[in-house]
């Protein structure tokens, strides 16, 4: 597949995964800071931003995206980079954790710890903002304008709409309005939750104390799953952490990286 993504900075390999109906974009406020001291590839997944659909009759499976992922690293000439990802990009992360496809995994609120009514809550309000973001550009803007009425239409994902610039938040409405990846992935993702042990992959779990759409319970849920994990609650951070407080998750996502590709020997060991 011809996905999308941008690549700068360099050091270790990071690939960077966004949440469902986001896009690369998301991550670039910390992208400066993280390509001071790795090579950054931020990804739009397959259905998202500017990367295409998956091919007709795909469905939108953790094992479709890992396919897609690990082509794309190939492609890249990547062996084992670390990874970091948000939301659905921190399940997919984990994932590969799990798979051993990469160094480590730094993951921001990752989908896959929920129960039944914590993601039909989940979808009901992604659902929602995907209706918003439908309203005209102009209308968009006038309401935007109101620290207020930007808390009400953006504050279910940030914590802090104010700091981001309008555009920004802009560009997010429009990608999340025309993702085509948006309902294959909520249907398929009914019944999915993180298994796995990540037993030889070192992994950091983040979560916003802020975070409204994934909620606290489910970061209790994914230190049991993975009590070998180092864990950080992000103060003051919503469900999309980077506009928050950008030198905090940037840190975070340099700490989490921070261990030694492993090559062939090394994984021998």
């Amino acid at each position: 597949m011809d996905i999308v993504f941008e690549r700068r900075g360099d050091g270790p390999p990071l690939v960077l995964l966004h949440g469902i109906g986001h896009r690369l974009q998301g991550w670039r406020p910390v992208m400066d800071r993280l390509a001071e001291e790795r090579e950054v590839i931020a990804v739009d997944l397959p259905g998202f931003g500017a990367s295409p659909p998956l091919p007709a009759g795909t469905p939108y499976t953790v094992d479709a995206t890992i396919g897609v992922l690990t082509d794309l690293f190939e492609r890249l000439g990547l062996e084992r980079p670390h990874i970091a990802g948000n939301s659905l990009g921190g399940l997919f992360s984990l994932e590969a954790a799990d798979r051993c496809l990469v160094s480590s995994a730094t993951v921001l609120s990752p989908a896959g710890f929920f129960n039944a009514r914590e993601l039909a809550m989940a979808a009901s309000v992604l659902r929602a903002s995907r209706l918003a973001a439908g309203l005209p550009a102009p209308l968009m803007q006038r309401l935007a304008r109101s620290p207020r009425r930007r808390m009400t239409m953006f504050g279910m994902i940030y914590a802090r709409p104010d700091l981001l610039d309008y555009e920004a938040l802009a560009g997010d409405a429009r990608a999340l309005r025309g993702a085509a990846g948006f309902e294959p992935t909520l249907r398929a993702g009914r019944k999915v939750r993180f298994r796995g042990s990540c037993a030889d992959v070192p992994v950091t779990i983040a979560w916003g104390t802020k975070d409204r759409l994934l909620r606290a319970s489910q970061a209790v849920r994914a230190q049991q799953a993975l009590p070998g994990a180092r864990f950080v609650w992000l103060r003051g951070c919503g469900h999309v952490p980077m506009g928050d407080d950008p030198e905090l998750v940037a840190r975070v996502l340099l700490e989490g990286s921070d261990h030694p590709l492993l090559g062939a020997e090394d994984r021998a060991a």
